[in-house]
């Protein structure tokens, strides 16, 4: 296994594991369309009762962030640091990297994605 895939990896196997309890991580990964992700957000929820406690978001315009070993290795850190005994991650990019009321105004769709405004998501399937 290459050295650049290893993170990947890692961090794959710790969502295959399932639930072992809290903390929880959980990573989300956006992008101005379905095939290339340039964020990807990781979550740590201390306790079943809270919310999110701790976030760190990482962004790669030039590549996409899923593959990128620097960042995989950034995310290994930061849910090792917290101690998280369970990984939770989506299997798709699941929206847009911008975010409403800091990157366009809220109540409006992105101007600068406009894959997302007629897709679910969750599913990424097409709606009208």
């Amino acid at each position: 296994m290459a050295l650049a895939e290893r993170h990947v990896t890692a961090l794959r196997k710790k969502t295959k594991r399932g639930f072992r309890g809290y903390p929880v991580a959980t990573i989300a990964y956006y992008g101005p369309d379905d095939r290339r992700a340039t964020k990807v957000a990781v979550g740590i929820a201390e306790s079943e009762a809270g919310g999110v406690a701790h976030m760190e978001r990482w962004f790669c315009d030039t590549s996409d962030v899923r593959t990128d070993p620097q960042i995989n290795e950034a995310i290994l850190k930061f849910i090792e640091g917290y101690g998280a005994r369970s990984v939770a991650m989506f299997d798709r990019i699941i929206g847009c990297p911008h975010e409403e009321g800091i990157d366009y105004p809220e109540g409006e769709k992105c101007p600068k994605c406009p894959f997302w405004p007629t897709r679910d998501r969750w599913s990424g399937k097409e709606v009208h």
